[in-house]
C-alpha cells in the first residue's frame, strides 16, 4: 500500500534539505534521483533512521505516493522540468496528480506548462522557494502558483513545511497558471534592489565619511534594531565584522565583481514588457553589470578625473541618520515598484493576486524578510486594491519625513563623486511620480515632428483643430503632409 504524502525529484542540497524539512514536520517523503546511487548515499547517511523512502525509478516513485500523487521537482530550470514532466506522465501518473515545479523557472514556461497538464487531466503548480538552503531545511518562504484545484491537496504540507512568522505561515496560494513563479522573480528583483541599497549606504560610509569596517558594521547593527531590522541588515553587520587571520576584514579582500543568475534581469525585463516604471531593480541589474567590467573601470580611474575628495565637516552623525532615512526611504519605493509590476502584470493577464498574502509570505524564511513587510501586509490588508504604497497613510507619513535627509545624502554623494544608482533613481521615481506635470508633452511633440507619432491634447486646451481624445499630427515645417504614422503606446 502506498504510504507516502509527497515525492521530490533532485537530490542536490536544496532538494535534501527540503525533504528533511518536511519530514520533521511528519510527513513521508519519497526521494528520487536521476542518478540513483544518489538516493543510496541519502537514506544512509542524512536521511538515516528517518520515515524517509527511496525510490529507484520514477514508476516506483509513482507506486509508493498515495493519490492524489504531490511530486516536486528541484531541478535544474528549463529543458530537465519538462523532460521530468513527461517521464512522470509515462511512469504511470494518473488524471488529478500533482506536479510541482520548486526551481527557479522562468514563469512563462510555468504558464504553459500548467495550460499543458492540465489540459491532459494532470495538475501543475509552480512555486517559488526563497530562504536557500537554510531555508529549505528549517522553513523557507513558498510562493505557489497554478492549477487552483492543486492547493487544497498540498496546502497542509505546504504551510507546515514554510517558515513561521508572527504565528503564520509564510506560504499562501498566489494565483493562477505562472503567477507563482512571477511572484519569486519579484521577489528576487526586489532583492537585488534591497542588496544594491546596502552596498551603496556602505560605500558611502567607507569612502565618504572613512569609517572603517568595524564602524560601519556597528551602524548597521543599530539599524537593525529600528525600521530596517531585516536579514540582510544582520548580515551585512556579519560580513563586516569577519576577519580574516590577519585581521583584516575578509569583506576588503573580495573582487568588487558582482555575479547575477538571471531573476533580477527578468524582473527588469517584464517591468519593460508591462510599461511600468520598474527603476531601482534595473538600477541595481545595471549596477552589477558596471562591476563585472573592473578592468575597464581601472584603466578608467587613472584617467578620468572626478571630483576633488573634501573631507566631511559636517555633523557626522546627522549625516549617518539622513543615510538611514535615505535608505528607509528608497527601500519603499523598490518595493512599491515591486507590487505596482505584480499589479500591472496580474491586470494583463488575467490574475487574481493576493497583495497582503504576498508580503506575509516574505516575512519569513526569505532573503528579504524584514519587520518592513509587516507594514506593507498591513496596507493591503486596509486596503486590497491600493495603487501605491505612497498612498498609504503610513508610507506616505514615513516617506515624508525622510525626505530631506534622503535629498541631503544624495546631493553629497554627488559632490563626493560616489555612484548611487539606487538611491539617486528611487528620488527621481518619487519626484516624477509626484509630479502633476512632466516634459512628456515635449517628448511628444518630438516625436511628431520626426515621425508623425501624434499626440493628445490637454484637458482645457482643446480647440476647433485640437479635439479633445483625438490623435493630432501637426505640419511642424510646413514642408510635411498631414498623413500620421501609426498611433502606439510607449
Amino acid at each position: 500500500m502506498a504510504t507516502g504524502d509527497i515525492g521530490l525529484i533532485g537530490l542536490a542540497v536544496m532538494g535534501q534539505n527540503l525533504i528533511l524539512n518536511m519530514n520533521d514536520k511528519g510527513f513521508t517523503v519519497v526521494a528520487y534521483n536521476r542518478t540513483t546511487s544518489k538516493v543510496d548515499h541519502f537514506l544512509a547517511n542524512e536521511a538515516k533512521g528517518t520515515k524517509i523512502q527511496g525510490a529507484h525509478s520514477i514508476s516506483e516513485l509513482i507506486s509508493k505516493l498515495k493519490k492524489p500523487r504531490k511530486i516536486i521537482l528541484l531541478v535544474k530550470a528549463g529543458s530537465a522540468v519538462d523532460d521530468f514532466i513527461q517521464q512522470l506522465i509515462d511512469g504511470g501518473l494518473e488524471k488529478g496528480d500533482i506536479v510541482i515545479d520548486g526551481g527557479n523557472s522562468h514563469y512563462p514556461d510555468s504558464i504553459r506548462r500548467t495550460q499543458e497538464l492540465e489540459s491532459k487531466g494532470f495538475l501543475f503548480v509552480g512555486s517559488g522557494v526563497s530562504g536557500g538552503e537554510e531555508g529549505a531545511r528549517y522553513g523557507p518562504s513558498l510562493m505557489p502558483g497554478g492549477s487552483t484545484a492543486a492547493w487544497p491537496a498540498i496546502k497542509p504540507i505546504f504551510q507546515k513545511t514554510a517558515a513561521q512568522a508572527y504565528g503564520e505561515p509564510c506560504c499562501d496560494w498566489v494565483g493562477e497558471t505562472g503567477s507563482g513563479h512571477y511572484v519569486k522573480m519579484v521577489h528576487n528583483g526586489i532583492e537585488y534592489g534591497d542588496m544594491q541599497l546596502i552596498a551603496e549606504a556602505y560605500d558611502i560610509l567607507k569612502r565618504g565619511l572613512g569609517l572603517p569596517e568595524d564602524e560601519i558594521a556597528d551602524i548597521f547593527l543599530k539599524w537593525n534594531k529600528g525600521v530596517l531590522d531585516s536579514f540582510l541588515i544582520e548580515i551585512t553587520a556579519n560580513i563586516l565584522k569577519f576577519k580574516d587571520d590577519d585581521g583584516e576584514p575578509v569583506v576588503t579582500k573580495i573582487l568588487d565583481k558582482a555575479g547575477q543568475k538571471g531573476t533580477g534581469k527578468w524582473t527588469a525585463m517584464a517591468a519593460l514588457d508591462a510599461g511600468t516604471a520598474v527603476t531601482l531593480i534595473g538600477e541595481a541589474v545595471f549596477a552589477r553589470c558596471l562591476s563585472a567590467i573592473k578592468e575597464e573601470r581601472v584603466r578608467a580611474s587613472k584617467v578620468i578625473d572626478g571630483p576633488k575628495k573634501e573631507v566631511f565637516r559636517g555633523d557626522k552623525q546627522l549625516f549617518i541618520d539622513d543615510l538611514e532615512q535615505a535608505l528607509y526611504a528608497s527601500k519603499i519605493i523598490s518595493y512599491t515598484q515591486g507590487f505596482m509590476l505584480m499589479r500591472e502584470t496580474a491586470k494583463e493577464i488575467g490574475w487574481h493576486l493576493n497583495y497582503a498574502g504576498i508580503a506575509s509570505m516574505w516575512r519569513g524564511g526569505c532573503i528579504i524578510k524584514s519587520v518592513f513587510l509587516g507594514d506593507i501586509t498591513a496596507a493591503y490588508n486596509k486596503n486590497p486594491q491600493l495603487e501605491s504604497l505612497l498612498f498609504d497613510d503610513f508610507f506616505n507619513k514615513a516617506i515624508r519625513n525622510a525626505q530631506p535627509g534622503w535629498r541631503r545624502v544624495i546631493a553629497q554623494a554627488v559632490l563626493w563623486g560616489i555612484p548611487t544608482p539606487a538611491f539617486s533613481t528611487a528620488l527621481a521615481f518619487f519626484d516624477g511620480y509626484r509630479s502633476e506635470v512632466v516634459p512628456a508633452n515635449l517628448l511628444q511633440g518630438q516625436r511628431d515632428y520626426f515621425g508623425a507619432h501624434t499626440f493628445r491634447v490637454l484637458p482645457g486646451k482643446e480647440n476647433s483643430k485640437f479635439k479633445l481624445g483625438e490623435d493630432i499630427h501637426v505640419n511642424w515645417t510646413g514642408r510635411g503632409g498631414n498623413v500620421s504614422a501609426s498611433t502606439y503606446n510607449t
